[in-house]
């Protein structure tokens, strides 16, 4: 009353100086303008009050130590899961790190009310306030709970006691890792999550939507370097303790480990190396330092290769699939060096492979033939001091034991024979078509055998 009484002096004022028609108008809407204002502010109060009395009257004698249903019910959580960020995956660690809204809705009678409003938005004050579950990660090595600005959770309250619990996460999880078939490996890394202290004749849990829908992973999320997310499920079990049955909510991500760093990194340089090892099988077996060199050189590549492909895995204690190529890789490379010191071994004993005769054989059956051949001897003899300074030759003898002349060179000396000395050894003809399709049959086994492997994983969710 004294607010329109003040409204209506100022317009009888505003009258006065201007006695005109249209201050009638300005007066009228002077006081509509002043009621409606006043009739929202109390509205708004009203409002305010009424929640602020709603809150009170839910907090009247409630006590957040018991859980809603006590000595009637089992209280049933719901829960799902919204992925905002997925990785870094540590093979060193096993473990891996996930971002994720974690979502709870559980119904408390004791908090039924009626108002204006169907559902109350509220902060996480009245959170520590309430009972809420105990729910924590059995596989977290580390959460967080987000608390910048304010700590990140949402309370919703409705009208028929039921609630709605957000808050945001970032969990450390133990991922096993199996990695036999490194790098060309799948993996499922598991979140599961229960209640610490209730057991399920207490507190149990359950998916909000199905189990396909539950678990959600956004787009964006999933784009990591050296891993594709196929997809995830979602499942539930339950473990037995000391202490009683729990329910346990598992999630599993679904990855398939991405070959390109360790084709460029790895595979590619003991491919080369194999093959520059057996480049060797083409040099002649006189040159020995050449040889050498590529056997050697080629066997201490391959040890620092090996090396540095165990330095990126943790420690198992058998071998992976890599390891195995490395293994093979480093077998040929061995025996390409074996193989020269085997064909450098007959070398040095003084006849070749192939079965030829070389300078020294023939020397010594020249000198057997001419001690027994008595009358080769006195033909030479006889027809020695006949020979004249320009002759060209000299006899000899052939194989059937006739005489044959010897062509002499212009000083009068006997030409020794030609050396037939074959420098190409039987095995380096051999290694030169065997090794190189043994190696490459162990590849088109290795690829075939690794690359068709497929996980074998039901009901899988396709990462969006």
């Amino acid at each position: 009353v004294v607010k329109v009484s003040l409204a209506y002096n100022d317009a009888l004022r505003i009258l006065l100086r201007r006695p005109h028609w249209s201050c009638h108008v300005v007066i009228m809407c002077v006081l509509s303008r002043s009621v409606n204002a006043d009739d929202t502010s109390d509205a708004f109060k009203t409002n305010i009050t009424l929640f602020t009395r709603i809150l009170d009257s839910l907090l009247d004698g409630y006590d957040n130590r018991l859980r809603p249903g006590l000595g009637d019910r089992v209280t049933e959580v719901k829960t799902d899961i919204f992925v905002t960020s997925f990785g870094p995956v540590s093979d060193t660690d096993m473990e891996y790190t996930i971002d994720v809204f974690f979502r709870q809705a559980w119904k408390d009678e004791r908090l039924k009310f009626h108002g204006p409003m169907n559902v109350l938005p509220l902060n996480n004050l009245m959170a520590s306030k309430i009972w809420t579950p105990d729910t924590f990660f059995h596989n977290g090595k580390k959460s967080v709970a987000h608390n910048m600005t304010m700590p990140n959770k949402l309370l919703r309250i409705k009208d028929d006691g039921t609630l709605l619990y957000t808050m945001r996460l970032t969990v450390h999880a133990e991922c096993p890792m199996h990695l036999e078939d490194f790098p060309m490996d799948f993996h499922s890394c598991p979140l599961k999550f229960g209640s610490y202290a209730y057991t399920i004749s207490e507190v149990t849990y359950a998916w909000t939507l199905n189990a396909s829908d539950s678990v959600v992973v956004e787009g964006e999320s999933s784009r990591l370097n050296q891993y594709d997310l196929l997809g995830q499920t979602a499942g539930q079990e339950t473990i037995k303790s000391s202490t009683g049955e729990y329910t346990v909510m598992t999630a599993h991500f679904h990855l398939k480990r991405k070959i390109g760093y360790f084709v460029i990194q790895t595979y590619l340089p003991c491919i080369m190396t194999v093959i520059l090892s057996q480049v060797s099988f083409w040099l002649n077996r006189e040159s020995v330092p050449a040889r050498t060199v590529f056997g050697v050189t080629t066997v201490l590549t391959m040890t620092t290769l090996s090396i540095s492909a165990r330095n990126s895995l943790p420690k198992v204690a058998y071998a992976t699939a890599m390891d195995w190529f490395i293994a093979v890789c480093y077998a040929f490379v061995f025996s390409a060096l074996i193989e020269f010191a085997t064909v450098n071994y007959f070398t040095k004993r003084g006849w070749a492979w192939d079965g030829k005769s070389v300078v020294t054989d023939k020397k010594k059956e020249r000198a057997s033939v001419i001690k027994k051949n008595n009358a080769y001897a006195v033909a030479v003899a006889n027809y020695a001091p006949n020979i004249t300074k320009d002759s060209g030759t000299l006899p000899t003898i052939a194989k059937g034991g006739a005489l044959e002349p010897i062509k002499a060179n212009a000083d009068g000396k006997v030409p020794e024979s030609k050396k037939t000395f074959n420098s190409v050894s039987k095995i380096d003809r051999m290694s030169r078509i065997l090794f190189p399709v043994l190696f490459g049959s162990f590849n088109l086994v290795y690829w075939a055998t690794y690359l068709n492997r497929e996980p074998v994983i039901k009901d899988m969710v396709p990462s969006t």
